[in-house]
């Protein structure tokens, strides 16, 4: 009787050997701290923008052809008519095509994105990784996201100036 009630106490005494370390980032904060992160967002937004107007353009052209069409259906022949639906249908499938390719799920976009963003993630996961190793946390958790559930995260755990400052952009 004895000897269960003391394991029953020690079972319930909190051991050190099975704490575990955590400590918190902002992935906003830190990305937003990054000039090669803005830099790479900056560009994205230049080619996308670059891209949209060429499919805008592609999209106006072939509203200008339906227009003309529509003015000129009464005098064209059965061939003509034809012929006019056939150009417009190609120009509007050029501009779906030329969206697919730029905007698609593995477009130019993701493509250009992932050549540019890719290296950031991967400096700020090796210095979450090294801050991590040197202190001894075995999580560490990105209180920006919106997934992580944190309802609190005390200050005294965030890491996120420290992870900065090992990229070369800390104070």
């Amino acid at each position: 009787m004895m000897m269960s009630l003391m394991l029953l106490i020690l079972a319930l005494l909190p051991s050190k050997t099975n704490a575990q370390k955590f400590a918190l980032i902002d992935m906003e904060y830190i990305l937003s701290n990054v000039p090669a992160y803005e830099r790479a967002n900056e560009q994205l937004n230049q080619v996308s923008k670059k891209w949209q107007a060429e499919i805008e353009a592609l999209n106006t052209e072939a509203g200008t052809m339906y227009k003309n069409y529509q003015n000129e259906v009464v005098f064209l022949s059965k061939e003509q008519k034809k012929k006019k639906q056939e150009d417009i249908l190609a120009k509007e499938k050029q501009a779906a095509e030329l969206k697919r390719k730029y905007f698609g799920p593995e477009g130019e976009l993701f493509k250009k994105r992932t050549s540019l963003i890719s290296p950031i993630q991967e400096e700020i996961y090796n210095a979450v990784k090294d801050i991590s190793d040197q202190r001894g946390y075995s999580l560490v958790i990105d209180r920006s996201s919106s997934t992580a559930g944190i309802i609190y995260g005390s200050p005294k755990v965030d890491i996120s100036n420290e992870v900065l400052q090992k990229l070369g952009y800390g104070n």
